[in-house]
């Protein structure tokens, strides 16, 4: 009896959910006019989010303050590996993943077979096109090993999408564009902005007419000046925490020239530092959306634009991110990022752009500024700290060299040496964390053996230094600074690295009228949430190593 009516239920229940399906509403098919046109990614590189929250009331209406306005913006949101560099955090924006899976491990790192450093886009197979190419620069994605975004993009698309990324750092570029993008990257001895052989064998005639312009001399003699009133910087570092140097300049105005007094490599270097590297980045972008008709695709697909502003890493590395200098920039940015907005409406309408904008890293304040606060910050000189760490063991087991090459935080042991002097890989490694624990500035060190067993675990640091380790290209131990320390020389200027928040905490701002909810999120989010948010929103499959989630609560 129970059975039949349980049967009967199941029929009754099955005829009203077939009835309630022929009446609802069909769903809406997708298709074109549903997607974005254009999707703009943005990275500034070095910008910490305590920056954009310390200065946003001085901002323009049209940039920053825009996406602050009409798009959704997260305030907790976070490069959430352990390494916190260019080349590590751009990876991360269009993969989704963390260096583990996805390969990029530093800037620069030591080869596991050779010991010697390798660049982190070099590949000698590539030269730059009509520009000088040393073996070490970056002109391929050669080392990433998983696909990005604009790669799913295309495959779905069947290679109709256009991905163009341009930067001032041939990584900035490089690594936004993966594997089947096209990347433009700023040559520091003419000027100019070019690709690779690894994505074609010549310049399109866009480009091509648009160097011949000479955009880059148009700056020769220019000078850098206080955008806001005088009073609008007294809240900043006073400038007498950066002495200034002979032969060179740290205060505003801040003239660009050359000692030859001639337009050369010393002037298109110096752009670097300062807000014509980044104009100079964004006219050329402007030119590739023309060029290349991004958001006019015939195909009726969706393209891909992602720009790499890097000039304000050079500002923050160079005065710290509580300079006048840092602060005029990041105004001077945010215009220039408004003016651009105001180019993407008039050419293709910013209702139909979808547009991100993050950093790869943020920044500690100088150690000078840091100590100011109280604050127990210093630089640790990394050379000295691995000579004495040899040195040590050395002593202790009677093997010299046991230290075999570094590129901190990563130490690389010679297990060969100590295979050879029947000494366990284990005891070499402890010893030297014990060492290295017991040395000012050093707060935690991990070995190899730790995290091949999996005994990394725990605290969220833990976690940020784990995602960081690659078992392939990593070294034998890594090592930590005390919070506001870095490995660096010197006497003025700060760096970045570690996995501390002022190195974490990064802008995570999402913008398309058609998508996104505007608001104020405080929800915890991360960089890597960036890939699979596109993609849903894109209808393409995540990258194959995205970890991230969907942003969910910013959806429409």
């Amino acid at each position: 009896m129970t059975k039949n009516l349980s049967l009967r239920a199941i029929t009754i229940a099955a005829s009203c959910l077939a009835l309630s399906l022929a009446h609802a509403a069909p769903a809406a098919p997708t298709t074109a006019s549903t997607l974005p046109k254009l999707v703009v990614v943005l990275v500034v590189d070095g910008l910490p989010n305590e920056q954009v929250q310390r200065y946003r009331d001085q901002f323009g209406q049209g940039g920053l303050r825009r996406m602050l306005d009409q798009g959704a913006s997260f305030s907790n949101a976070h490069q959430a590996h352990g390494v916190t560099v260019t080349a590590i955090g751009h990876s991360a924006v269009l993969t989704g993943a963390y260096p583990y899976v996805h390969g990029i491990i530093g800037n620069n790192w030591i080869d596991p077979v050779t010991k010697k450093s390798v660049y982190c886009t070099e590949d000698t197979n590539y030269t730059y096109i009509g520009e000088e190419t040393k073996p070490s620069d970056g002109t391929a994605p050669t080392k990433l090993k998983v696909d990005t975004l604009g790669d799913e993009l295309r495959y779905a698309t069947g290679s109709r999408s256009k991905v163009i990324t341009v930067s001032g750092k041939d990584r900035g570029a490089i690594l936004l564009a993966g594997k089947t993008g096209t990347a433009y990257m700023y040559m520091e001895k003419t000027g100019n902005f070019a690709s690779s052989t690894y994505y074609m064998k010549q310049h399109p005639e866009w480009a091509q007419k648009y160097l011949a312009t000479k955009p880059q001399d148009r700056y020769y003699g220019k000078t850098w000046a206080p955008l806001l009133p005088e009073a609008a910087y007294a809240g900043d570092a006073p400038e007498e925490l950066n002495t200034p140097k002979p032969g060179s300049h740290n205060r505003l105005p801040y003239t660009y020239y050359s000692e030859s007094g001639e337009i050369d490599a010393g002037y298109y270097a110096s752009l670097r530092v300062g807000p014509f590297l980044d104009q100079l980045t964004l006219d050329f972008a402007r030119a590739a959306v023309e060029g290349e008709n991004l958001g006019r695709n015939p195909a009726g697909v969706p393209d891909l634009l992602g720009v790499s502003l890097s000039a304000h890493d050079y500002v923050n590395h160079a005065f710290g991110p509580e300079s006048k200098l840092s602060h005029d920039h990041l105004q001077r940015l945010d215009r220039m990022v408004a003016d651009f907005f105001s180019y993407l409406d008039k050419r293709i309408g910013m209702d139909n752009v979808l547009v991100v904008l993050t950093a790869d890293h943020g920044f500690p304040n100088t150690p000078e500024f840091a100590q100011t606060q109280h604050l127990d910050a210093q630089r640790l000189d990394g050379d000295k700290l691995m000579a004495a760490l040899d040195k040590h063991l050395a002593e202790k087991f009677g093997v010299a060299k046991l230290v075999q090459a570094w590129s901190l935080p990563n130490i690389h042991l010679d297990y060969a040496l100590a295979d050879q002097n029947k000494l366990k890989h284990e005891d070499v490694e402890n010893a030297a964390a014990r060492y290295l624990l017991a040395q000012n500035g050093i707060v935690d060190a991990y070995t190899r053996t730790q995290f091949e067993s999996g005994a990394v675990q725990g605290t969220h640091i833990n976690t940020l230094m784990r995602r960081a380790w690659n078992r392939e290209s990593s070294g034998d131990l890594m090592v930590i600074t005390k919070p506001f320390w870095y490995f660096g020389t010197g006497t003025s200027g700060t760096s970045h690295g570690s996995p501390y928040a002022y190195d974490t905490n990064v802008p995570l701002m999402i913008m398309g009228k058609r998508w996104i909810k505007p608001g104020a999120y405080g929800q915890y989010a991360e960089v890597v949430d960036i890939a699979p948010t596109l993609a849903n929103l894109l209808h393409v499959r995540p990258p194959a190593g995205a970890e991230g989630r969907v942003l969910t609560e910013t959806l429409r």
